[in-house]
């Protein structure tokens, strides 16, 4: 058995717990640079607007239907994350988190289940003040699908049974109970069955997920692929997909921004880069990899007027590392090779490739005394510690320095950022006696 718990528009629901003001108002949060909707409330999806919409297109909501537009927080959504998954972890006894806002939860051996994820929601609610939905299967496919019902139960009423709202348990429901919630379930809210597999589906005359279901798992094999007869077995309750407790090491780190404001010059380009380079470096040594060379890239963009400039490379390092001096150094190397004057450049990035595990790497050199990749190590090891005590940033590399930190050309525009309420001691809410 498994539950998923999943948190309600939950980049909206971080920014409501500390502005309760916002609580039944059209609110929605923005991308980088504030370009688009990224999270809509229930109320701003009630007035139109769809995700991903473009800020410019929605504007004048703000006068005409009252919707209120925050900048992405991501310290802070991160932070509330965090907690969240603690207070999930609650419900059972093993726990894989699978994004920002949501955990499943392996239920072995659990009783009263239902109860569980009800005290559970309950205590997310009160402690942290996220509404969350969870839905519970005998698969991790069927616990996806049942929080899906939960949800639209409660945001949707008419559509599934309203007992179902918020907490959706497959296990408790009949037969005959369950078919009837996937005749009226799309099959494109079955988790692994994208876009274009759902396109293919419904041309073969597959709607829902009771026609899905219907089918032979050979046909499903031979006319589409060995990953959808693998989701059609989770539906019928068979088991395809382990918990992953320990995520998987990531193959490739990125890092990239888009600017505030065009770019032209090589220095501020420098200073991006090395910031860039020194957070992917930092998500590499989390992960206790090693990269064997560093992609820098730069380009123009397609939507302005000008001359259009996009520029990459791939710059191998001498021996694989994770320390930052090592990765500067090809990335900075790299930005010199393709950097050319003349161009309004809007965004730029590095990627971390050929990703290798730091304890082989340590295996296969022998080291007999102190040496200077030890020093490095030693020192990359204290910069992470203050930067996670004291705020990132706290410690830099001279050339992420070069411009005044007050006026980052490049630097994103968030001029609708709330304050870090739960990660900086001088953003912390104070109560007015």
């Amino acid at each position: 058995m498994f539950a998923l718990v999943d948190g309600n528009n939950f980049y909206c629901s971080c920014e409501r717990v500390f502005q309760p003001r916002l609580q039944g108002k059209p609110l929605i949060v923005l991308s980088n640079n504030d370009g688009c909707a990224i999270a809509r409330s229930e109320e701003a999806k009630a007035i139109g607007i769809k995700m991903g919409q473009p800020w410019f297109q929605i504007r004048h909501m703000e006068k005409s239907a009252g919707l209120t537009a925050l900048s992405a927080n991501f310290p802070l959504y991160g932070d509330m994350s965090i907690r969240m998954m603690r207070l999930a972890s609650e419900l059972g006894d093993s726990q894989e988190i699978y994004s920002i806002d949501e955990s499943f939860i392996g239920l072995k051996g659990i009783s009263h289940v239902t109860q569980r994820a009800w005290d559970t929601r309950a205590k997310i609610l009160q402690w942290i003040g996220i509404p969350t939905c969870i839905g519970i299967g005998q698969t991790k496919t069927l616990a996806k699908l049942a929080n899906h019902i939960a949800k639209d139960a409660d945001r949707k009423p008419g559509i599934y049974p309203a007992r179902l709202a918020q907490v959706c348990n497959f296990a408790e429901l009949s037969e005959r109970q369950r078919l009837y919630l996937f005749e009226r379930t799309d099959v494109s809210e079955v988790w692994g069955i994208g876009r274009q597999i759902s396109r293919s589906l419904k041309g073969s005359g597959i709607q829902t997920v009771q026609d899905f279901i219907q089918l032979d798992p050979a046909t499903v094999r031979k006319r589409f692929s060995v990953t959808l007869e693998r989701t059609w077995r989770e539906l019928h309750g068979q088991c395809c997909i382990n918990l992953e407790e320990i995520p998987p090491s990531k193959k490739e780190i990125a890092y990239t921004r888009s600017f505030g404001k065009p770019v032209r010059d090589l220095l501020s380009l420098t200073e991006a880069i090395t910031e860039f380079t020194s957070r992917a470096a930092e998500k590499l040594r989390r992960q206790k990899s090693l990269a064997s060379s560093i992609l820098v890239f730069i380009h123009t963009s397609k939507h302005r007027t000008g001359p259009q400039y996009a520029r990459s490379i791939t710059v191998p390092l001498v021996r694989p590392a994770s320390d930052t001096q090592s990765l500067l150094a090809s990335a900075l190397h790299g930005l010199k090779a393709i950097y050319k004057p003349g161009y309004d450049l809007i965004k730029a990035g590095v990627i971390l490739i050929d990703l290798t595990s730091s304890l082989i790497e340590q295996q296969m050199e022998l080291n007999f005394a102190s040496s200077p990749i030890d020093n490095r190590d030693k020192l990359m090891s204290t910069i992470d510690t203050l930067n996670d005590r004291f705020g990132k940033g706290t410690i830099i590399f001279g050339s992420g320095a070069i411009a005044n930190s007050k006026q980052k050309q490049w630097s994103m525009q968030q001029q609708r950022r709330t304050p870090n309420y739960t990660s900086s001691l001088k953003d912390i809410p104070t109560a007015l006696a």
